[in-house]
């Protein structure tokens, strides 16, 4: 069995190896998107796949849409050539369910897949002729955080995008002037409204979102590229509006053993590739079950019916605060948490480590003793009930082959909003002592000791990725395990840094604990693991 319009044609045959396909007209689908396109995403990597494509997918099924979505990708050629090229634009999608079992599906919600570079004539003008046409709802995206950024740390334009800016609409290649490019052409011919969405996993994205296309098309205006009635176009959001939004599904690099699974199954042509610009893609995703999409209900052309797929439509101050909710209390904390004592204790599965009781006891007393009380409440989620998923089905469903090693990846860009938000809440509440915390020093005195880059046999283990890695290690260098008296002194300037923290941890009362909780764990091999529980017993 193959993945493709001819090979799915035997119902029989892909119900028997337990499959969903599609309920709606393929064919009939993707002629009425070519005549009346509605929706166009960028960054067609493999949360679209599993999550925003799939939402399509239950409205067509449903009959509450007759329209799919473009898929545009500025980055990788390959992707789109090759992964949807391939296969017709259809993806299998596995579901990790939490009891070991999986969920099979065709998305075929798909109706184009282009590239978005002008170095593609043809499809940068089927894209031309898609943002032109006023049919169009929303554009959205999912294309990491940094797909947004046209500013380097200096505040001045990175190399790629002064490019742009010098060149003007007509040769854009950054994806932020890609799409401004485009908005240009719906200006030009006609001016309709069009919601432009940020999907990424970022705090106020929508707010990025219009920064980056307000940047370009200002830098164009002042070189004479444009007028300035298009910045009062994209200025006005009665015309173009950019909602914000919160998403939460882990959809991580496709697994050996799903693949396995698949071809156990029969279903031919499931290998990976990995492309010239060192993407790893398979014809299959994998995901786990839960998700959430929360949007800013702000669509100034209409949109499709998403709450009936299971997204939240709100307001922006909702959004905000489920966002809030996830990232300081309820997912991100444990996650990081998980991360760096995971790594300190040898552990390759996050999975793994939720059958610790020492860490599974150190993610409840950050979540539910010490994030709980100072909770930022979204009124349409539970936070308790969404940290009960969080710890009892999601980071331990086995099926999801996520690491520590990837989680603590750039530690020191999420430690002041994962932690120094609930330390601000209890500084802020004369109810509370921001002393009594006993989790969160924890882990951030394991941040600290991972960092000295020795496990807690004393080995020698790999750190991640981390901006602020060398600066970080060279506060560190000096101190040795096994030699406590070697961390006097060696603390201070770290912890009382509010960059890195949110606040100053010294007048936070955590400062002192923090030192002492590191001092400990560098008594010796095997100190981490003592510390832990004796810290989490008096808990």
């Amino acid at each position: 069995m193959k993945v493709s319009l001819s090979g799915i044609r035997d119902a029989a045959a892909w119900e028997k190896a337990g499959v969903v396909l599609p309920r709606f007209d393929i064919l009939k689908m993707r002629a009425a998107t070519r005549e009346k396109p509605v929706w166009v995403h960028f960054g067609a990597g493999n949360i679209f796949r599993a999550f925003i494509a799939d939402l399509q997918q239950r409205l067509l099924d449903s009959g509450d849409a007759e329209c799919g979505i473009i898929a545009a990708d500025t980055f990788d050629v390959d992707n789109i050539r090759m992964i949807y090229g391939g296969y017709d634009n259809l993806t299998m999608a596995a579901t990790l369910n939490a009891d070991a079992t999986v969920d099979l599906k065709i998305i075929a919600s798909v109706a184009e897949a282009l590239v978005g570079q002008t170095g593609a004539a043809e499809d940068w003008a089927r894209l031309t002729e898609i943002f032109e046409n006023p049919a169009l709802q929303m554009v959205s995206f999912t294309i990491t955080e940094k797909g947004y950024a046209l500013l380097g740390l200096d505040g001045k334009p990175t190399k790629m995008a002064l490019a742009d800016m010098e060149n003007g609409p007509d040769k854009p290649v950054h994806c932020m002037s890609a799409v401004t490019a485009l908005l240009y052409c719906r200006y030009r011919k006609n001016g309709a409204p069009v919601a432009v969405v940020s999907m990424d996993n970022c705090s106020h994205n929508g707010e990025k979102l219009k920064s980056a296309v307000l940047t370009m098309a200002r830098a164009w205006k002042e070189r004479g590229f444009a007028d300035e009635g298009f910045i009062d176009y994209l200025s006005d959001e009665s015309r173009v509006s950019f909602p914000w939004s919160m998403i939460d599904k882990i959809t991580p690099r496709p697994a050996p053993s799903v693949r396995k699974i698949l071809e156990d199954k029969g279903i031919e042509d499931m290998a990976p590739i990995l492309t010239p610009r060192g993407t790893y893609l398979a014809p299959f995703v994998n995901a786990e079950k839960a998700q959430y999409l929360v949007v800013e209900d702000r669509f100034p052309n209409g949109r499709p019916p998403l709450e009936k797929a299971g997204v939240y439509m709100t307001d922006r101050d909702t959004v905000n605060r489920t966002e809030r909710m996830k990232v300081t209390t309820c997912l991100n904390p444990l996650h990081t948490a998980l991360a760096v004592y995971g790594c300190l204790l040898g552990y390759d599965l996050i999975a793994d480590e939720m059958k610790d009781a020492d860490l599974t006891r150190l993610v409840e007393t950050i979540g539910y003793r010490e994030g709980l009380p100072v909770v930022t409440d979204p009124g349409i989620l539970s936070p308790k009930a969404f940290i009960d998923e969080v710890l009892t089905q999601r980071l331990p469903n086995p099926f999801m082959p996520d690491t520590p090693q990837r989680i603590a990846t750039d530690t020191s860009q999420k430690v002041p909003i994962r932690f120094g938000e609930t330390i601000k809440s209890y500084m802020a509440d004369p109810r509370r002592d921001p002393a009594s915390l006993i989790g969160i020093p924890l882990a951030l005195a394991g941040w600290l000791r991972y960092l000295v880059g020795l496990d807690d046999e004393g080995r020698e283990m790999p750190l991640s990725d981390d901006p602020m890695l060398e600066e970080l290690r060279g506060a560190l260098a000096g101190v040795k395990l096994g030699d406590p008296a070697s961390c006097e002194g060696k603390l201070a300037a770290i912890l009382k840094n509010p960059v890195l923290f949110g606040v100053d941890l010294y007048e936070a009362g955590l400062g002192k604990k923090v030192e002492e909780l590191f001092a400990a764990e560098m008594k010796g091999p095997g100190a981490v693991r003592a510390v832990l529980k004796e810290a989490l017993a008096l808990s």
